[in-house]
């Protein structure tokens, strides 16, 4: 019988998948379509929470003690507590998938700072799939072809939907949108859009950029003002009703990131 447990505790030890965290849903789905269960992937920042400002519960803390790796992408908590993960965790490998990404700035008040969204954006999406097949292959050199073979997949779906989207916002106009929170840079980018930001960084425009800010959305006739679940609507809700606009929810995180651009796509066509 002692046998038998050891045996099995062998076999266990030796079919466990290996553990792959991340920071976020989206990186999760990237994981999760290159690896397609080879490895168990579990995201730190859970839904309806911001990674601006998330502490991990005490039981993920217990599960990344056990995990092989962590895919850094640039969010702000990971500055708090990547140390901390590594410190409990000798021997969890940490990948920095945002590292051949060239960031945009965000200004405020004078001050300037990377925009941390570089996932919503279909070139960057690739480099962020190609960095995480790196990180998996390292890991699990035995798997190394299959993970390359679901890149190449993965790559066709995102281009395949990139020209979805352009199809969608082909005579979209006028080609700007305001939000409330600064997230959808990126993708403003890609195709030739242009983001009015009320917030910045979590703080609150001041009157003279809040004045601004209406301005503009009366210069473009904006008849829609996008708000993220993990941020107070308040302000949001003060701007849609002297402006006379609607509001509507959208978030950077959610799991699905090529579902998730391209219905940010329909919902600007149909604003």
């Amino acid at each position: 019988m002692r046998y038998l447990i050891t045996l099995l505790t062998f076999i266990t030890y030796i079919y466990a998948k290996p553990i792959v965290a991340v920071s976020i849903p989206p990186q999760k789905y990237i994981i999760d379509s290159i690896s397609k269960g080879l490895v168990e992937s579990m995201v730190i920042v859970e839904p309806g929470n911001s990674p601006h400002t998330y502490e991990p519960k005490p039981s993920q803390m217990v599960k990344l003690s056990k995990a092989k790796a962590y895919l850094a992408i640039g969010v702000e908590f990971e500055r708090a507590w990547l140390p901390k993960f590594t410190q409990q965790n000798s021997k969890l490998k940490v990948f920095y998938v945002d590292k051949n990404i060239t960031k945009i700035s965000i200004n405020h008040n004078l001050e300037i700072e990377d925009d941390p969204h570089i996932w919503l954006n279909s070139n960057n999406l690739k480099e962020i799939a190609k960095s995480t097949t790196k990180a998996l292959i390292s890991i699990d050199p035995q798997n190394r072809e299959i993970y390359l073979n679901n890149l190449k997949e993965f790559i066709v779906k995102i281009d395949k939907n990139s020209k979805e989207i352009e199809s969608i916002l082909k005579d979209v106009e006028p080609r700007v949108f305001l939000i409330f929170h600064p997230s959808w840079g990126y993708f403003a980018k890609e195709y030739n859009l242009k983001q009015i930001a009320v917030e910045i960084s979590g703080k609150e425009p001041t009157p003279k950029e809040l004045i601004a800010v209406l301005n503009l959305a009366k210069k473009y006739r904006v008849k829609t003002i996008f708000v993220q679940p993990e941020f107070s609507k308040k302000s949001a809700n003060l701007i849609a009703k002297e402006l006379n606009i609607h509001v509507k929810e959208l978030t950077p995180l959610k799991y699905n990131i090529l579902d998730n651009m391209l219905n940010f796509a329909k919902m600007l066509k149909g604003r």
